[in-house]
């Protein structure tokens, strides 16, 4: 069974378990790009564009099947019906630039803006 969120922005400061489907340093399927964080979702969950969350785990420096960790930021495409996760180790922050720098590999197509709690 799906959840259904009204609001990415629930996530925030929660704790959550994304599993991994694409591990750091793995090729994107179609696009060709290496993924330079680890990447995946939220089991359970629904996004606006109907898919499961999607979520980027930054600061773990090795390719991961799941990971659980704090919902730093979102971020919210306002060009395209999806929100990113940003998910750390519990206790780790990042400033927007870091957040940035480190999801640019993908966000550079798409406007956004970073949530925060």
């Amino acid at each position: 069974m799906t959840t259904l969120y009204s609001d990415s922005k629930d996530f925030l400061n929660k704790i959550v378990t994304v599993k991994i489907d694409r591990p750091l340093g793995s090729k994107h399927p179609h696009q060709g790009f290496v993924y330079p964080v680890n990447y995946g979702f939220v089991p359970g969950t629904t996004a606006p564009d109907g898919e499961m969350l999607d979520a980027y785990v930054l600061g773990i420096c090795d390719p991961v099947a799941e990971f659980q960790g704090r919902c730093i930021a979102v971020i919210h495409r306002t060009n395209d019906a999806d929100d990113k996760l940003i998910v750390v180790s519990d206790g780790s922050d990042y400033s927007d630039e870091q957040i940035r720098a480190s999801t640019d590999f993908v966000e550079k197509n798409f406007e956004s803006i970073i949530i925060r709690y």
